[in-house]
């Protein structure tokens, strides 16, 4: 199957001042998670990093005013479509769950035949459209091999937990366990801005809960833990940044899709 060349192969988006989005639009939908840039003073922070399909820290770099200044790449959590591009970056942050994964990543194939049937058919129950035959609809390159496709090991260098702080010198996060989807994964709260990096826990598309790894009950606490939150917006895992209201009405929907209300 002969697939077109994209280039660039990343969408980069200015979200605020210190903020950038970074995207894979040539993956299929779930798994063409977000990619957040935080600018900060001292340092900025890479939360997630995309399929790692085509290289990814020259994009990131072009879009750090001082590229000589120190990257974070923090892991939310281990999914294939969150690591991709780890072992780029230096310094690499994962939850202590996750860390074994982020080490030595389990086998990935992009040729959709190759994923189990159940977790295929589990993304179509979820609300996603059909798998395509390959997870790309384009490659990054002529040349580019999709049957050589491999997560890369990108051991952490160091660990995070509920409570820790992310801090640039001018803009500090807190790192907030969000077990559900994964068990270890996290998110980061803004409380100056009221702003949720809310990874794979809450964005506004079909959320994952009933895979391998996964745990409706601490998925409907991480929920209402969130709610409680005085949100001004979600920056998700996947699909666009939302607000407050509609924040309210994905948490309701599961908490009654579950009978945890």
């Amino acid at each position: 199957m002969t697939h077109p060349v994209a280039h660039p192969w990343y969408h980069t988006e200015s979200l605020a001042p210190n903020l950038w989005l970074i995207t894979e639009p040539h993956v299929h939908p779930i798994f063409s998670a977000n990619m957040h840039l935080v600018l900060g003073r001292d340092a900025d922070l890479l939360i997630d990093s995309g399929m790692g399909i085509a290289p990814l820290r020259p994009v990131v770099d072009a879009l750090r005013p001082d590229p000589d200044k120190p990257v974070i790449c923090l892991s939310t959590h281990t999914h294939v479509d969150h690591i991709g591009a780890a072992h780029e970056f230096e310094t690499r942050l994962v939850h202590p769950a996750e860390a074994d994964e982020l080490a030595a990543p389990s086998p990935y194939s992009l040729k959709s035949a190759d994923i189990p049937a159940p977790l295929a058919a589990m993304f179509t129950e979820a609300g996603y459209d059909p798998l395509w035959d390959y997870l790309v609809d384009a490659v990054p390159a002529a040349d580019y091999d999709l049957s050589a496709y491999a997560i890369q090991p990108a051991a952490a260098t160091g660990l995070v937990e509920d409570g820790d702080m992310i801090d640039l010198g001018d803009w500090q996060a807190e790192v907030l366990h969000l077990p559900g989807h994964s068990p270890g994964q996290v998110g980061l709260w803004h409380a100056e801005t009221g702003t949720l990096f809310g990874a794979d826990a809450i964005y506004d598309g079909p959320l994952i809960f009933a895979g391998a790894g996964m745990s409706v009950p601490d998925y409907a606490a991480t929920l209402k833990r969130i709610r409680d939150l005085p949100v001004k917006i979600v920056h998700g895992g996947h699909d666009p940044a939302f607000g407050p209201d509609r924040l309210h009405q994905i948490i309701d929907h599961y908490l009654e899709l579950w009978a945890m209300s």
